[in-house]
């Protein structure tokens, strides 16, 4: 049986006598041990990247599956794909226990069946170029256990990012993150620590899957969806300091093109 640290006792006691102030600086502090567990993980993430890549460059997709706050931070980083990325929203998917109802409201015992996932998976016709990453940060959630298991007997890539070691979720992946950040300031509330390095896990694997995808020139987001004024803003921005134009021929070209990489091939040829 694998280590429960993240249910192990807060390194803080009698935090209802603490001032607000001691205990923002409390939390703040075991903060800042998260990038530190993750730079420890960079070569996992790394060769987690470098296998969904191939695969997503062949028509895959990349699945997100977890429970409680691990499945909604999956249901966040897959949402933001497309506006950032201008890929389609079936390309990145969050897939949550429970359904999307359990987004905003916890669905009672959702997490315990272990056959569940795979039927959640299937409604969208699973191939073997797709990849399925469990999160979980206790590492021992059925719904995540049994999909990952169930994924890798279809033949697919799967990974997980987890915060115990030697995980029954991690031993389902193929490319296994654990992220080991210790005990949460509250103890056990894992939507702390543990959910802050695996939010930053996704932010990583995602932006470096996509720009290794194309979906970045430079340091700029030249695929992004211009689905509101912030980002004809930026768009338009990005294109006179590609170009000459002033604003306003910018703006013009980028709204007759509808993307900032349509504007800057036009520009260039």
């Amino acid at each position: 049986m694998s280590q429960s640290i993240t249910e192990s006792d807060s390194n803080h006691r009698h935090l209802e006598k603490m001032s607000v102030l001691n205990l923002l600086t409390n939390i703040n502090k075991e903060d800042h041990s998260v990038p530190v567990a993750i730079e420890k993980c960079l070569g996992h993430i790394e060769a987690l990247v470098l296998a969904i890549v191939p695969k997503m460059k062949a028509g895959g997709r990349l699945f997100y599956i977890g429970a409680g706050t691990s499945g909604r931070l999956g249901i966040v980083d897959a949402s933001e794909c497309p506006p950032t990325f201008g890929v389609a929203h079936d390309v990145v998917i969050g897939i949550i226990a429970g359904g999307d109802g359990a987004i905003r409201k916890a669905v009672e015992f959702a997490e315990d069946d272990d056959s569940q996932a795979i039927k959640d998976l299937q409604k969208y016709g699973l191939t073997k170029n797709d990849v399925c990453i469990g999160i979980a940060a206790s590492g021992r959630t059925p719904y995540v256990i049994g999909g990952l298991r169930d994924c890798r007997a279809l033949g697919m890539i799967t990974g997980s990012i987890t915060c115990n070691p030697g995980s029954k979720v991690a031993a389902q992946a193929d490319f296994p993150v654990e992220v080991i950040v210790g005990p949460e300031f509250l103890t056990g509330s894992t939507r702390m620590k543990a959910g802050t390095a695996q939010k930053l896990v996704l932010n990583m694997i995602s932006t470096a899957v996509m720009i290794q995808l194309g979906h970045v020139e430079d340091n700029k987001m030249v695929d992004m969806q211009l689905s509101n004024e912030k980002l004809v803003e930026r768009g338009t921005k990005l294109i006179m300091s590609n170009s000459t134009l002033d604003y306003s021929a910018a703006e013009k070209l980028l709204k007759e093109t509808g993307s900032v990489r349509l504007a800057l091939l036009k520009l260039n040829n």
